[in-house]
C-alpha cells in the first residue's frame, strides 16, 4: 500500500496492523537542521499533530455503532499513523548530523553548543531525545491525552474532527512557510492536503446523519433557540447574519436580557430545617459590620502610594 501502517480486518476480532517499511511518503532533507526538526514536533507530539488524530479517530471508531463510519474512522485513523512516521522521519532526518556529533563528541564544546542550537532552539531534542522524534511539541510539552477531544456522539465528534483538521491544516502552512528546503515543502504539502481530504470526508459523513443539528436527542427550548442576547454593548457593535434576520430575534435591552426565565433572578435551594439552621449559624459567626473600621497590617505597614488608611490616634 504504500504506507506506514495498514489495518487488518478478518472475518471478525481481533483487529490487527502490520508494519510496511516503505513510507507513505517519500523523505528527501536537503540538509540537516536541528532548529527546524524542533519546529516540525508540532505535528508530531503537539496537540494538532498526527498521534492526537491517530488516536482520536481509532478511539472514536472502537465505539462507533455505524459501520460506514467505523470503517473510514479506522482508516483514516491508520493514514494518521503513517503521517506520524512521515513526519518523525523528517525529525529524525533534520537532527542526524547533530545526533552523530553528539554522540561521537565529534565537536570541541564551543562549537558543539553551537552545532545543537544551529537555525534555532534544539538543545532540549538533542540533550534529552538524543536527536530522535519525541512525543513533545515545539516547545517541549510531553503529548497527553488531554488533546483527545472525543465525547461519544458522532455529530459532535465530527464537528471535532473537521475543526482538527482545519487546525491541522494551517499548523502545516505555517511549517511550510518557514522552511526553503523543497524536499521538506514537498513532503509537508502532501500531508497538509490529506487534512483536507479528511475534512471533506468528515463533513459527508456529518451530513450523511440526518438530522444533524443540534447534537443530541433533547431538542431546545423553543423561547430561547432563536435570541441573541447582545451583551456586549457600545462601540463596535456590528450585526450579520449571525444576529440579525429572520432567523434571530435581536435582544439589546438591558432588562430583558436578565432573569429571561420571568423569575427574579435570584438562587435559592429548599433545605431541610437542620440544614438550614447550620446554615443561619454559620451566617451569623462570619458575619461582618459595616460598621467597624478596625487598624489593620496595611495601616501599620502603610507608606507613599498607599492611598487613604485608618489612622491610628494615640
Amino acid at each position: 500500500m504504500g504506507f506506514g501502517f495498514r489495518t487488518i480486518t478478518p472475518s471478525g476480532p481481533p483487529e490487527m496492523f502490520i508494519h510496511n517499511k516503505r513510507l507513505m511518503y517519500t523523505v528527501r532533507v536537503a540538509e540537516p537542521n536541528p532548529g527546524l526538526a524542533t519546529l516540525m514536533l508540532e505535528q508530531f507530539g503537539g496537540p494538532q499533530g498526527e498521534l492526537a488524530a491517530a488516536m482520536r479517530y481509532f478511539t472514536q471508531a472502537l465505539g462507533e455503532e455505524d459501520a460506514g463510519r467505523k470503517d473510514m474512522l479506522l482508516d483514516i485513523a491508520t493514514e494518521e499513523l503513517s503521517h506520524l512516521e512521515v513526519i518523525g522521519s523528517i525529525v529524525a532526518m533534520l537532527n542526524r548530523g547533530a545526533k552523530g556529533k553528539m554522540a561521537e563528541a565529534a565537536l570541541e564544546e564551543a562549537d558543539l553548543y553551537l552545532s545543537l542550537n544551529d537555525r534555532g532552539e534544539s538543545h532540549t531534542t538533542s540533550i534529552l531525545y538524543g536527536g530522535a522524534p519525541a512525543l513533545v511539541n515545539s516547545a517541549g510539552l510531553p503529548w497527553t491525552a488531554a488533546y483527545v477531544d472525543s465525547i461519544g456522539d458522532p455529530v459532535c465528534d465530527l464537528r471535532s474532527n473537521i475543526a482538527a483538521e482545519s487546525r491541522a491544516k494551517i499548523v502545516y502552512e505555517r511549517l511550510i512557510n518557514v522552511t526553503d528546503d523543497p524536499g521538506i515543502k514537498d513532503a509537508l504539502l502532501f500531508l497538509m492536503t490529506r487534512e483536507v481530504a479528511h475534512q471533506k470526508s468528515f463533513e459527508k459523513a456529518l451530513y450523511a446523519i440526518e438530522p444533524n443539528f443540534p447534537a443530541g436527542k433533547i431538542g431546545g427550548l423553543p423561547e430561547f433557540s432563536d435570541k441573541y442576547y447582545d451583551l456586549s454593548q457600545g462601540e463596535g457593535n456590528e450585526r450579520g447574519p449571525w444576529n440579525e434576520g429572520e432567523q434571530w430575534e435581536y435582544v439589546d435591552d438591558e432588562d430583558d436580557q436578565t432573569a429571561v426565565d420571568g423569575g427574579d433572578g435570584s438562587a435559592s435551594v429548599v433545605l431541610e430545617p437542620a440544614d438550614q439552621a447550620s446554615v443561619n449559624a454559620f451566617a451569623l459567626r462570619t458575619a461582618s459590620d459595616p460598621d467597624a473600621n478596625p487598624v489593620t497590617g496595611a495601616d501599620l505597614g502603610a507608606g507613599p502610594g498607599a492611598g487613604k488608611t485608618t489612622v491610628l490616634i494615640d
